[in-house]
């Protein structure tokens, strides 16, 4: 058996799957002031009489990382950055505790200028004196040569409860990304911890001993004890989770198609290439934090079914702020949900409830309740057409990149809509009609992101650079660095990065069976120097492919 639960802004959902198949699924509200307790509560209910022993993976979608960024509510995070030359530090200061000390490499990784202990101990005696727990270190090119970081790490050892490294965020370049993602990092790792220690406490508490996942960004998972000291890679996992819901609970393969998730606080869109969910090229971007997180492109729109609905100077609004649940459900102030019961789109709630909240906004706009209703409903569904069409132009004016490759030259042309969460089968024909595209509800629709989360696969990347001038082999995410002979070649480094992912993926909770590895970058250059080629520059960027675990039925998110 496996569960998967799903925290979104309004509803827990969570699926008990036996032999892919839902045995069990429940969908309860969020209380977000006491996420943990609803998450436990969800897991006691649905476990309750099963046979614990059989319990094969549990896996989390969590917007807890993501909330405590949208709303600010994070540790204060003191950064001491060696930026080198170049950039201008107020170009690149995260926050007013950003302090910047001597020393960098170049971007070969070789040290230019050294470290200057007497800057970093007083950088640090600073930051804790401010009553600072939390740092963040980031050197410039540390991904080609962590040492800097490290060196730092070891001066300001027992100075700060934890310490987040810049070249284990990830290892692409981007120096301003990666300080942003090494202070993100920073400023969730406590409250995170905490949830990881909770979550693990239940476990124990409740007898099962399954190993416990976390959806990433990119739609893959890792073990909860390892996500714990990089909890960045969690932020937008609810939207990612939404993709792999649709890629496991329908045949996605072979057209261009809109992804859309109608929630009771957002709606979660995504566009797919021929089948394929579409990737942030250079990474994911939170509250104007552009990070190097890999993540699945998304975009979330604040109009869901609870979304409030207003009538202002005759104009009637809706959303973006959701202030309660319907009022047919008891909520303060008419949303669209209420609209659909009107017309009859669903048969939930308290529909005299629902007419009574409609018909408030049908008197300001001097309607008859139906036509109000009908009026509520049609610009909730043009609200999130508009949106997808923005989504579909923006990206048709870039270079598109799926979780697999760049897609030289390929224009979007969507022709199917699938669609899941609660509203889905009351707007899916009304939104097919806008978009002009066959409108798919998969089964299971109103649980997807629970159960899309329990068969995500674990995933991993690494990022090699092999100097044979130099005779140094370096892999960030590792923060490893080794020597090799000056013969070294593409092919030892490839059979090297492969065992190298193999072991992280393992590491981070993959089985064998869904171990799938690419090579998604692959460059070499020779050096040369007076005419004279004196070694070999070979760049590498392996990853294991996301998609779905081995035996799901679908076989991942690629046909």
């Amino acid at each position: 058996m496996i569960l998967g639960i799903d925290v979104g802004g309004t509803h827990t959902d969570a699926v008990l799957l036996e032999n892919f198949q839902v045995r069990k699924k429940t969908k309860v509200p969020t209380n977000q002031l006491h996420l943990v307790s609803s998450l436990i509560g969800v897991m006691d209910g649905i476990l309750r009489d099963e046979d614990l022993s059989a319990l094969e993976r549990v896996v989390f979608s969590t917007t807890l990382s993501t909330n405590a960024i949208v709303q600010g509510k994070t540790d204060r995070v003191g950064m001491i950055v060696a930026s080198g030359p170049g950039l201008a530090p107020e170009a690149i200061r995260v926050n007013e505790d950003t302090r910047f000390v001597s020393g960098y490499v170049s971007n070969r990784g070789i040290e230019v200028a050294p470290l200057k202990k007497g800057e970093i101990a007083g950088a640090a005696a600073d930051l804790k004196a401010a009553g600072i727990s939390h740092l963040g270190v980031v050197g410039k090119f540390s991904t080609r040569n962590p040492a800097h970081e490290n060196e730092i790490g070891e001066l300001v050892r027992g100075d700060f409860r934890h310490v987040s490294f810049g070249h284990r965020m990830s290892g692409n370049l981007n120096f301003r990304r990666r300080i942003a993602t090494t202070y993100l990092n920073a400023s969730v790792f406590d409250l995170y911890s905490r949830f990881v220690e909770e979550i693990l406490e239940f476990a124990k508490r409740a007898g099962f001993t399954a190993p416990i996942y976390i959806l990433k960004a990119d739609g893959g998972t890792f073990e909860i004890r390892q996500s714990a000291e990089q909890p960045v890679q969690t932020i937008l996992s609810g939207p990612a989770a939404s993709i792999m819901g649709i890629l496991s609970l329908d045949d996605c393969s072979g057209a261009d198609a809109v992804a859309v998730d109608m929630g009771g606080t957002t709606t979660d869109i995504a566009l797919l290439a021929d089948g394929v969910p579409l990737l942030e090229p250079l990474g994911v971007t939170i509250e104007g934090h552009r990070t190097l997180i890999r993540g699945l492109k998304t975009k979330s729109i604040g109009l869901g079914g609870d979304s409030r609905v207003r009538v202002d100077n005759g104009q009637l609004l809706i959303g973006p702020r959701r202030e309660g649940p319907a009022a047919a459900f008891g909520g303060p102030w008419p949303t669209p949900t209420d609209a659909m019961i009107v017309l009859g789109l669903t048969q939930i709630g308290d529909r005299a409830k629902a007419e009574t909240a409609v018909a408030e906004i049908a008197g300001k706009l001097n309607l008859p309740v139906a036509e109000a209703a009908r009026a509520i409903f049609e610009q909730t569904c043009r609200g999130i057409a508009a949106a997808v069409g923005a989504m579909v132009e923006e990206v048709n004016n870039k270079p598109v990149y799926t979780i697999h490759e760049l897609l030289e030259g390929k224009k979007l042309n969507p022709t199917r809509l699938f669609i899941v969460g609660g509203p889905a089968g009351a707007v899916a024909a009304r939104l097919g009609e806008l978009l002009d595209c066959e409108a798919v509800i998969p089964r299971d629709a109103e649980v997807a992101n629970a159960y899309g989360a329990a068969l995500a696969r674990t995933t991993a990347e690494i990022t090699m650079l092999a100097e044979t001038e130099r005779g140094s082999l370096t892999i960030a995410e590792e923060g490893l660095q080794m020597k090799i002979p000056a013969h070294f070649t593409r092919k030892d480094l490839l059979k090297i990065g492969l065992e190298k992912l193999r072991e992280r993926a393992r590491r981070l909770g993959a089985r064998d069976a869904d171990i799938e590895m690419e090579i998604v970058e692959d460059q070499e250059f020779n050096m040369v120097r007076g005419y004279y080629a004196t070694g070999k520059n070979i760049r590498l960027k392996a990853q294991v492919k996301p998609g779905l675990i081995a035996g799901s039925g679908r076989g991942g998110a690629r046909p």
